[in-house]
């Protein structure tokens, strides 16, 4: 179970194949390279008769694949892209990790404190303001919600609250945020979420200041030896740098 995103660009592998197909195919290489690499994490039974009954379609796929690592949106393959045959395609694991979420609630409060108002980025001005329309709400519900196989979105239960500036936030308005807004053209692509071309700079300079501003090789060391979510949102990072150089968007969902 993961938050899926891809870097929407007018490829060789688009001219032949619907959005819709490389999300399929995304899935079936991520859960076969979790199989083939004895991840801890390896899907169920059932998952993993799919895959086996799927290995036709897997050789297609790393055929037509192969074009990707010449093409200006693949994502690094060494920042959380195991299993990513398809080069421009990420994920984000469920549940979001409690060391992820803490790590993420203190870069925000640790900003808000220390940086000048002219110095903050526009996404942290918007999250602050009392208009501000990530009111929370959206990742609230995801909160409450637990699979038949008793999975859940988020290890944290309730969110964590942030103090002084921040005071009327909690990591829910955090998560709201970093879903990006509505897909106009979900239908046809599958992903219900975006982050639209227009809004691809304010999106990086907010990640960016998160994830890598003034952060220790031993910091990003331990949290990537601590959190598989922090490399996953640092490919994100990644695709969103991508998509305001080609002038795209990315697909969230």
């Amino acid at each position: 179970m993961s938050l899926e995103f891809a870097l929407q660009y007018a490829c060789p592998l688009r001219a032949n194949y619907s959005e819709r197909h490389l999300r399929e195919w995304g899935r079936l290489s991520s859960l076969h390279a979790k199989l083939t690499t004895g991840d801890a994490t390896a899907p169920s039974i059932d998952k993993l008769r799919w895959v086996e009954n799927a290995s036709a379609e897997i050789e297609r796929m790393q055929e037509a694949t192969a074009v990707c690592s010449h093409c200006p949106a693949c994502l690094p393959p060494d920042t959380a892209g195991d299993g990513e045959s398809v080069g421009c395609l990420g994920r984000i694991n469920y549940p979001v990790e409690a060391q992820f979420e803490k790590f993420l609630a203190d870069r925000v409060q640790l900003m808000l404190d220390t940086l000048d108002k002219e110095d903050q980025p526009r996404l942290l001005r918007i999250l602050i303001d009392p208009e501000s329309p990530f009111d929370g709400e959206a990742t609230k519900e995801l909160r409450r919600v637990v699979t038949e196989d008793g999975l859940r979105f988020f290890e944290l239960r309730v969110p964590i609250v942030l103090t002084r500036d921040a005071a009327r936030l909690t990591t829910d308005n955090i998560f709201d945020l970093l879903a990006g807004f509505r897909s106009e053209d979900s239908e046809t692509t599958t992903y219900t979420r975006e982050l639209p071309f227009e809004a691809a700079a304010d999106y990086y300079d907010f990640l960016d200041l998160m994830l890598r501003s003034e952060l220790s090789q031993s910091e990003v060391a331990r949290l990537t030896a601590r959190s598989r979510n922090y490399n996953q949102f640092l490919r994100l990072l990644t695709a969103i740098e991508k998509a305001e150089a080609l002038n795209t968007r990315v697909l969230i969902d």
